[in-house]
């Protein structure tokens, strides 16, 4: 006896989703908001392969590589999924020999992480990328990513924090610690986790796993759990003789004075958060890094202590969903594909949690999207045939003038169906044999649903076809239906 065969499971694979209705059409519009900010400061659009050569992007993620999703030899190359926009944009700059440009992309990455859908952690999830490339002066381009950061989320209505720290500070202060130079990228990994893990967890990695002396982790911990303003930050390193004196240091605070001249005329100042636990764990950055979360509503706004504060981990203004974005310099990435190096500096936006926020923020008023405004119904007695060819031609009237309608494909619906059809609808075209007879159709605001009475003895105003586009577009305006 033949066995049963195994029941099909239809679901999507772990990590991923459908995106379907209002969901897509709140996605679209974080979509639409980003690239609109990212064309206002010159941005040219780029797309590239889903996949990339294994060897372009070998060597670049650190301890994250092992998150790269590899593909099976399908003829001489060996492929695997992008984990970043940012990679194969070193490589299209390297193979094109193109020496500056404001770049912008919003495409799919893959990683094969642990999901949390609900906090928008995903295995697929799209990226929106911009990226200034080219030699231009110390600090100007990376002034002007953190105010592209800052216009984005204010046009969102979004409160950020942006999280900010220097590479060459950071490994100058490791240096200092007393970390030997062959374990700073390992000890910078562990320190990324303070928005995550509290000092202890990651000390105890960093002395059990990594091997680092605890004396040299108790300095580090001194350190690293310090963050304020860009202006208390720079005073406070300078107050430590040790690392005032260090080369690396020295370096990065001279970029820091610029950054900090730069966010005030630039009007970001005030969002910036120095955080010296800040270590972005990926090992192309050369300068800047940051990242942006979401400001808690129990942050009070404009509020700075005289010294930087103090706290035993990240993830007390960290958001649920952790960073929305993130980014930084580097200077190295794109001469490792080609004979010249090419700075640069950019920003990585995560839309799937961006989403996750503005989804929540909203409510249940995300529950049912607007997509039509006309509904085109039609009505009659005994002898009624249905109007479908009337109702096609209202409807083709309308979609040339750009307004979204739709009609019942039913050749002879009923009211009852086609009012519940246009639930959702601020507009109704009714046509009736006699109206039509004389050019003309009745135009009903549909649902205010203040007085039901009222609303179904509304027989909507009668008008000409002629009109009919002018005084749609009339109505649409007011503000008293939805906003469209």
């Amino acid at each position: 006896m033949a066995s049963k065969e195994a029941k099909l499971t239809i679901k999507t694979p772990k990590g991923t989703r459908d995106w379907s209705g209002a969901d897509l059409l709140l996605r679209d519009h974080v979509f639409e908001t980003i690239s609109n900010i990212f064309k206002l400061h010159g941005g040219t659009p780029l797309d590239t392969p889903v996949f990339e050569l294994k060897e372009i992007l070998a060597g670049k993620y650190g301890e994250d590589a092992r998150l790269i999703y590899d593909l099976q030899d399908q003829g001489g190359e060996l492929c695997a999924l992008r984990y970043d926009l940012t990679v194969p944009f070193a490589r299209w700059l390297a193979m094109n020999n193109v020496q500056q440009i404001k770049r912008y992309q919003i495409a799919k990455v893959y990683r094969r992480d642990q999901p949390a859908i609900a906090r928008g952690r995903m295995r697929e999830f799209y990226q929106c990328d911009f990226d200034i490339a080219g030699i231009y002066d110390s600090m100007i381009p990376d002034a002007e990513i953190l105010r592209v950061i800052v216009e984005i989320f204010e046009t969102l209505e979004q409160p950020i924090t942006i999280k900010l720290n220097h590479r060459r500070i950071l490994d100058g202060l490791f240096t200092v610690a007393g970390v030997p130079a062959d374990k700073i990228r390992p000890i910078s990994s562990a320190v990324d986790k303070l928005d995550k893990e509290p000092w202890e967890a990651v000390k105890k990695e960093m002395v059990e796993q990594k091997g680092l002396p605890e004396d040299v982790a108790d300095i580090i911990g001194k350190y690293v759990l310090n963050k304020g303003t860009i202006d208390e930050m720079i005073q406070f390193i300078r107050a430590d003789p040790k690392l005032s004196a260090n080369d690396e240091i020295k370096a990065g605070l001279e970029d820091m004075d610029l950054l900090s001249a730069y966010s005030k005329a630039l009007n970001t100042f005030d969002s910036i958060s120095f955080d010296l636990s800040l270590a972005r764990g990926l090992d192309y950055y050369t300068g800047l890094i940051f990242e942006v979360v979401q400001r808690l509503p129990t942050a009070k706004d404009g509020e700075a202590s005289r010294y930087p504060e103090k706290s035993s981990s990240k993830s007390s203004d960290a958001s649920a969903v952790g960073s929305i974005a993130a980014g930084g310099r580097y200077d190295n990435l794109v001469g490792m594909y080609g004979k010249k190096q090419i700075p640069c500096v950019g920003i990585s936006f995560g839309v799937d949690r961006i989403y996750t926020i503005l989804k929540a923020r909203r409510g249940d008023n995300t529950g049912r999207a607007r997509q039509i405004d006309v509904y085109i119904m039609a009505f009659g007695g005994k002898e009624f045939d249905g109007l479908l060819l009337q109702r096609m031609s209202v409807a083709r009237q309308l979609w040339e003038a750009g307004i979204r309608a739709e009609f019942s494909a039913k050749v002879k619906p009923r009211l009852p169906q086609q009012f519940k059809a246009a639930e959702d609808v601020p507009l109704a075209v009714i046509l009736g044999q006699d109206e039509l007879a004389e050019g003309k159709v009745r135009l009903k605001v549909l649902g205010s649903g203040k007085d039901k009475d009222k609303d179904d003895k509304d027989q909507g105003l009668l008008v000409s076809r002629d009109d009919l586009v002018a005084e749609v577009k009339k109505l649409l305006q007011t503000n008293s239906l939805p906003i469209r």
